[in-house]
């Protein structure tokens, strides 16, 4: 049987209650949105509905942003076509 050793390496484990108080935190972001809205950990991806539904939907998710005292990180956007 093996013995338990202690690891040299490796990413230092949180708390499960942040991330999981942080989806609890976000779960209304899709709410009202039109378009396909994506959520995994801190990104979003937002495709599909048209130019006007997707202007409406990021119109949308600037002002939940703004209300929840959250920043978009606008550098990381990218629009493509599909």
């Amino acid at each position: 049987m093996s013995k338990w050793r202690s690891a040299m390496s490796g990413i230092p484990q949180g708390s499960v209650l942040g991330p999981a108080l942080f989806n609890i935190f976000v779960s209304d972001v899709d709410s009202g949105i039109e378009c396909t809205l994506s959520k995994f950990a801190d990104d979003t991806k937002l495709c599909g509905g048209g130019r006007d539904a997707v202007q409406r939907d990021l119109d949308r998710l600037e002002r939940w942003a703004r209300a929840n005292l959250m920043k978009l990180n606008k550098a990381k956007r990218k629009v493509g076509q599909s």
